[in-house]
């Protein structure tokens, strides 16, 4: 169901905080598609995703790139597949992001074959470029 009003009106929540799962840590987020094969994931940012410097901690941006393909998936109507696994993850730091202004994560699917996903991402804060990501999703099968 889609947000009402406030700075996410129009998008749908992907997460919610739910103590004793890792979704506590990562916090909420919000998904809406964007055109074929791609989509937005955004997420609101909390000091529990702060390093010691004060900026985001690259360990909670690769958490949020691993989270953002399977909601961007779920936006995109492939709503089988954002129970997947991630076979294949890798990170590019561009820049320091800080906590507060939310970040965005541009989402697309490259290739789909059988049983593998290829995408890629973008994630910016406040316009900025601070990561890229791309993975390989083994799609999830299907129980019989």
């Amino acid at each position: 169901m889609p947000v009402p009003d406030g700075q996410w009106a129009g998008w749908t929540i992907w997460s919610e905080p739910s103590p004793n799962t890792f979704f506590q840590a990562i916090g909420r987020s919000y998904i809406r598609a964007d055109g074929d094969n791609r989509a937005l994931v955004g997420l609101e940012t909390a000091v529990g995703h702060r390093n010691r410097q004060d900026n985001l901690h690259g360990g909670f941006i690769a958490t949020f790139a691993d989270h953002a393909f399977f909601g961007g998936l779920f936006a995109m109507g492939h709503v089988e597949h954002a129970s997947g696994l991630t076979i294949d993850l890798s990170m590019q730091y561009l820049g320091a992001g800080r906590v507060g202004p939310p970040v965005m994560a541009e989402v697309e699917l490259l290739r789909e074959t059988g049983r593998l996903m290829f995408m890629r991402l973008m994630i910016r804060q406040d316009g900025e470029p601070i990561a890229a990501s791309a993975a390989t999703i083994r799609k999830a099968s299907r129980r019989q």
